[in-house]
């Protein structure tokens, strides 16, 4: 897009909340908007912070699980969608943890829009901020998109992805997914995560999540898909998959994100398959209680293959149903909204 290049560095977003480098003091909860509440990544957030969030995101699952009645904690909020990437799992689960809560989901997406004739990403978000809507939740391919939006807008945002960024809610539901699988305590344990992490938005707010909870985690992939930087984010990096899975409370396999790559980063798929996937046979290195995740889409039979997928130790659905309570946490908190 025309405007990519005037993004604002991710490494400026920090306690969640976009900074802009030219206000002072700078301190979280500083935005260009004071007051408002935006959630664009969990980098910088205190582990109070997603305690608190992770036990909101319990309560509606919880109140969910004994009844769908609908309640009116977001009535009166019309929440856009503004989703420039394609989308099923996070769009769904926004748009069913809207619906639950009461709010008033608009969706949006390129096709059809006037996206499509040209028209910038702010000026796009820009006009439907004119229109009244309340919370922004916003899916793109360049980094920094939410914090612009954000910075520019004066409404909450959500990052629903930004690129190779982050992608918060995804983080919070696999922390609230491993929270169920080790009754709720973090410290002492450790999580591989596995394939392609240069591209993936995913790790990275996993990576964070962790470091915060007092979690460790352990990184395995090609070296052409492993950040130089990767042990700055504070995790380590193994040099085979064997090294990361041995002993690890839990694994997460990362898909092959190819449209974000440059060509020659593999020398083949069926090279990656044999060197990187998460099979049966080392499943089997993880730690007896071990759980295996994944954020979909999934290839099967690449990253990861089938019988691990479906197996026991795969919470992958346990995720995805986790995404909607995580969701509806996030919207509420967001909104300065409290349950009804």
């Amino acid at each position: 897009m025309a405007e990519a290049t005037t993004l604002p560095d991710p490494a400026h977003a920090r306690a969640g909340i976009f900074f802009d480098p030219a206000s002072a003091p700078v301190h979280p909860g500083t935005t260009a908007h004071p007051g408002l509440r935006h959630l664009l990544g969990l980098e910088g957030l205190s582990a109070h912070a997603i305690h608190d969030l992770l036990d909101a995101a319990r309560a509606w699952r919880a109140r969910w699980t004994r009844s769908r009645a609908p309640v009116t904690t977001l009535a009166g909020v019309e929440v856009c969608n503004a989703f420039f990437e394609d989308s099923t799992r996070t769009r769904l689960s926004f748009e069913l943890a809207q619906r639950r809560l009461g709010a008033t989901p608009l969706g949006f997406g390129v096709a059809g829009s006037s996206c499509s004739k040209g028209e910038s990403l702010l000026d796009t978000l820009r006009t439907i901020a004119a229109m009244g809507v309340d919370v922004f939740v916003i899916r793109h391919a360049s980094s920094g998109a939410a914090a612009l939006a954000a910075r520019e807008l004066g409404v909450p945002v959500v990052n629903a992805g930004d690129g190779a960024h982050e992608h918060p809610t995804q983080g919070l539901l696999d922390l609230l997914t491993l929270a169920d699988a080790w009754g709720g305590s973090f410290a002492g344990r450790r999580v591989a995560i596995l394939g392609d992490i240069a591209h993936s938005r995913v790790a990275r707010s996993a990576i964070h999540g962790l470091a915060a909870l007092g979690a460790r985690v352990t990184v395995a992939g090609p070296a052409t898909l492993v950040p130089r930087d990767a042990g700055a984010l504070g995790c380590d990096v193994a040099p085979t998959v064997e090294d990361a899975l041995r002993g690890a409370d839990a694994a997460i396999a990362l898909r092959l994100q190819t449209e974000r790559m440059d060509r020659g980063l593999l020398p083949s798929i069926g090279d990656y398959v044999r060197a990187w996937r998460l099979d049966a046979a080392r499943a089997r290195l993880l730690a007896p209680h071990a759980v295996v995740l994944h954020p979909g889409p999934m290839n099967r039979d690449v990253e990861i293959a089938s019988d691990v997928a479906d197996g026991e130790r795969s919470v992958v659905l346990r995720q995805v149903a986790n995404g909607v309570a995580v969701r509806a946490a996030v919207l509420a908190w967001c909104a300065d909204r409290v349950a009804a």
